[in-house]
């Protein structure tokens, strides 16, 4: 009776459930998102190092993902509700800690603990979701958190650069602190108890591989760009995870409780659905990687002003999102991601038209289809994944999807960087021949380099220098959106191949 009591209050409660839910996840990526405007005022504040720079950075994802699969297990087998509350307070304390930080290895620090934390929460609210509404009203609900979710990444750096503009460098991270302590405090009332029924056994062995795999694929993403992909350290790294994430699927395959069933991937929903995250978030986190700095570097604009360029993403996503289950139902979840798909690529496609004169409006006409594109992608893979895992499981489905767009989010900056920075040196060799060797060397590594050598030649040679920097940087955009347009369409045929076409909001699996 009590059981049955807590269940009716649980679906009662349920659309103040999914408020606290994205308020968590808003946070989260709010807090991830908005560090990379801060990194210029790092650097001049705490004397940074382009080495810690980078490891602020990298170290919040190398942690989050790393840990994403362990976390999402122990949720299941000790209460969703009681890990959301733990990275909460994990992340507020962090966060606070940053607040007084002076030094650039307490700024690491803190970044670590934050990646923590979210590697908790993330999971958490996803498969808190799943197990709070019922059938007939998850995709809706799915569309909701999906929907916050693509729009948090675009307020963060916003926020940033105004705070930045007014406030000591740890503003950035003291504005999460009140938005934590109120989804600490809802959670606490409204968000309701669940757990593996079966309470599954916890599985070390597993846990160690994943985190060890992980951990090293997305270090081997991260260092690619800058020491190159067949560099012993990127070769190294790569290898090391091929082999440790192998033995993880061996070893799963084997247990009659594995934390992540090897055994999912068998079912389309959750193969294809994971593999068009990927793809959805490499291109999503590789097109804003390049347009921040066409921005600032080939536009001339503030940290601030580039952001707000990039807002019109949010209202995009939180408009078209909730509507795609109704979509999906209409005309079949295959069909919708195909679009998204074919949309995003279009967006792609645009993009290689920008010039050094592009007028915001032709921008904004690219961000159009792109942002719709991504709107329609997001929420039905996230369903199509979670169906094909039972409720009793959520956080281990829950912490593949969000895997999942780690390791896209990692790839896109990787991948569609490299090209653009390839393209780059490579048309960038006959504007400095005539320069001295260590100028030459500086303006090859990045376009803000370069344009610092322009800044101290001056005159008329600087000015071509910065010029024909520019038009190389403009060149490596071109040709890393052509290939991001040439992977969106074939991802559009094969979501359209193999995605269900209907996404089964019940259980797919039995265990």
């Amino acid at each position: 009776m009590v059981t049955e009591a807590k269940a009716d209050r649980a679906y009662e409660l349920r659309w103040w459930t999914l408020a606290v839910l994205c308020l968590s996840l808003v946070i989260v990526f709010v807090g991830n998102s908005s560090l990379n405007v801060t990194l210029p005022t790092l650097s001049r504040v705490l004397d940074a190092s382009t080495s810690q720079l980078q490891w602020v950075v990298a170290i919040y994802s190398l942690v989050f993902a790393g840990l994403l699969f362990t976390t999402g297990a122990i949720g299941d087998r000790f209460g969703r509700k009681g890990a959301l509350q733990l990275g909460l307070i994990v992340f507020l304390v962090a966060a606070l800690a940053a607040t007084r930080a002076d030094a650039m290895w307490e700024l690491i620090g803190c970044r670590a603990l934050m990646g923590l934390a979210a590697a908790f929460i993330m999971p958490s609210t996803l498969s808190i979701l799943i197990n709070v509404f019922p059938p007939e009203e998850r995709s809706k609900a799915i569309a909701i958190w999906a929907s916050f979710l693509g729009a948090a990444g675009a307020v963060g750096p916003v926020i940033s650069g105004w705070l930045l503009g007014h406030f000591w460098f740890g503003s950035v991270f003291f504005v999460n602190v009140p938005f934590i302590a109120a989804a600490l405090a809802a959670g606490w009332f409204l968000v309701p108890t669940s757990r593996d029924p079966k309470q599954a056994s916890l599985d070390p062995v597993g846990a160690m591989l994943s985190i060890v795999g992980l951990c090293s694929l997305v270090y081997a993403l991260i260092e690619a760009p800058t020491d190159g992909w067949l560099s012993p350290v990127t070769l190294g790294a790569s290898g090391f995870a091929i082999v440790v994430l192998t033995l993880f699927a061996f070893w799963e395959l084997h247990l009659d409780e594995p934390m992540l069933d090897i055994r999912y991937f068998k079912i389309p929903a959750f193969s294809t659905g994971t593999g068009g995250m990927i793809l959805v978030f490499m291109g999503m986190y590789g097109i804003f990687f390049l347009l921040t700095q066409y921005f600032q570097l080939v536009l001339g604009l503030s940290a601030l002003g580039a952001a707000l360029r990039t807002l019109p993403f949010s209202p995009i996503m939180l408009t078209v999102s909730p509507m795609t289950p109704r979509l999906s139902a209409r005309f079949g979840a295959h069909r919708v991601v195909a679009a998204g798909m074919l949309a995003a690529g279009v967006g792609f496609a645009l993009f290689t038209g920008i010039g050094i004169h592009s007028p915001y409006a032709y921008v904004l006409c690219c961000f159009l289809p792109f942002s719709v594109g991504v709107s329609l992608t997001m929420s039905p893979m996230t369903a199509s994944i979670m169906s094909a895992v039972p409720a009793r499981r959520a956080g281990a489905g829950s912490a593949m999807n969000d895997a999942s767009r780690e390791l896209g989010a990692a790839l896109g900056i990787a991948i569609l960087g490299s090209i653009a920075a390839s393209r780059y040196a490579s048309r960038l060799r006959h504007v400095i021949v005539n320069l001295a060797p260590a100028a030459r060397h500086q303006a090859r590594s990045s376009i803000a380099s370069a344009l610092a050598v322009a800044h101290n030649l001056g005159g008329a040679s600087g000015a071509a220098v910065g010029h024909g920097a520019r038009l190389a940087f403009l060149d490596g955009i071109h040709l890393a959106c052509m290939v991001g347009a040439l992977l969106a369409f074939a991802s559009a045929g094969i979501v359209l191949r193999y995605l269900p076409h209907q996404v089964n909001t019940e259980v797919l699996v039995e265990d």
